[in-house]
């Protein structure tokens, strides 16, 4: 049996009192692990006692199958490297002088660099690019181009290990997508192991190998987040009312809290997924059909809170006709995003629907090309 590269077994952690209790959870070697969790649940703390500036209460940590406690400082220093959220550094450094810091693992008494020392730091600046920002001093770099730094620290150490605390905390959107990217990146390139508390479960979906969800002072599930986070999961890990996370869509949608009505959309495949968003954020309650369950229309309607009219072909057709009849007829608008010839069965059930709306006296909109809303948007805004 393959022993894991990291290993917890019914940890506690916390300073006097616990704040997470009974955590069991191993990882191999090269793996991205998310820590989600509401605010205060501990991922912070847990990160501490992880690298060692916090004792456990409970239970023990193994690295590399040996007890976390054993490691002197020194040579946990040249298996792990930790980023965490403060801003701290000495502001005359120079940026390559910054990073070379994380090379004192590995230098002598005198801290000297060798050739290799320097080519490690040169390599960990190339690696999160930021070779270019070698001969600025710290205190002149933005927030981004600062993480960026830090993070080439921790690299110079020659980790096997990282962990980090909010590593795209209070970054644009630039910044956070090429960190996040970087990270990916070397669990792959260098097989670095890296653990990072974050708050974008679509982020944790999109880059993490598992996920590590924490809840009630405890783990809440642990494993590949395909797997782990569900629309369920994740509403139940951050008490969502009016949203709902889609593993398939990979991000977390908004529903509408239905103040404007019910608005009925008829689609196909893609042409109604923005005008679903567009009504939710207007504050409509969404109905929708006739769909095809693998649509991407239905999956962003489910995710929005749809009542959705579903046809695989195999039912009969009359009888979902009827019920979405009578759904449609107590919407105050239907948004019409059939095509016009459309070929599938659906279609002629949906165009029969469009012409029952309007023999109703029912507000139909027609959408542009799909995912063209701003024929909805302009006739909502006239009716402002």
């Amino acid at each position: 049996m393959t022993t894991p590269f990291l290993e917890c077994r019914k940890l506690s952690v916390g300073y006097k009192k616990a704040v997470l209790r009974d955590l069991n959870f191993s990882a191999g070697r090269g793996r991205f692990i998310a820590v989600l969790g509401p605010n205060g649940v501990g991922k912070t703390t847990l990160l501490r006692c992880l690298s060692q500036r916090l004792k456990p209460l409970g239970g023990e940590i193994f690295l590399q199958g040996k007890n976390l406690q054993s490691y002197r400082p020194l040579e946990l220093a040249r298996i792990l490297s930790v980023v965490m959220t403060d801003k701290a550094a000495p502001p005359l450094l120079s940026v390559y002088e910054f990073v070379a810091l994380g090379r004192h693992p590995h230098t002598g008494f005198l801290g000297k660099l060798t050739d290799i020392d320097e080519a490690r730091v040169g390599d960990a600046l190339r690696s999160v690019r930021a070779e270019a920002l070698a001969d600025r001093f710290i205190d002149q770099l933005s927030d981004g181009e600062r993480q960026k730094v830090v993070l080439a620290r921790a690299l110079a150490q020659d980790p096997e290990l990282t962990l980090l605390d909010e590593p795209t905390a209070h970054l644009d959107l630039k910044h956070r997508m090429e960190v996040m990217g970087i990270l990916r990146s070397l669990c792959s390139q260098r097989n670095l192991t890296v653990i990072a508390a974050i708050h974008d479960v679509d982020v944790a979906a999109k880059v993490a190998d598992l996920v590590l969800s924490l809840k009630g002072g405890t783990v809440a599930s642990f494993g590949r987040p395909e797997e782990t986070l569900t629309s369920g999961s994740v509403a139940s890990l951050y008490d969502f009312e009016r949203a709902s996370f889609s593993n398939l869509l990979g991000g977390v949608e908004i529903r509408g809290d239905g103040s404007q009505g019910k608005a009925f959309v008829l689609s196909r495949q893609d042409s109604g997924a923005l005008a679903y968003r567009f009504l939710a954020k207007k504050g409509y309650q969404l109905s929708g059909g006739i769909l095809d369950p693998a649509d991407l229309d239905a999956h962003v309607g489910r995710a929005l809170g749809a009542r959705l009219f579903l046809w695989d072909g195999a039912a009969p057709p009359e009888a979902l006709y009827d019920e979405a009849l009578a759904d449609l007829s107590e919407a105050s608008l239907v948004v019409d995003g059939v095509p016009e010839s459309g070929a599938a069965p659906a279609d002629g059930l949906s165009h029969r629907l469009l012409d029952a709306a309007r023999e109703r006296g029912l507000k139909v909109i027609r959408l542009g090309s799909p995912g063209d809303v701003s024929p909805l948007a302009s006739a909502l805004s006239a009716n402002a």
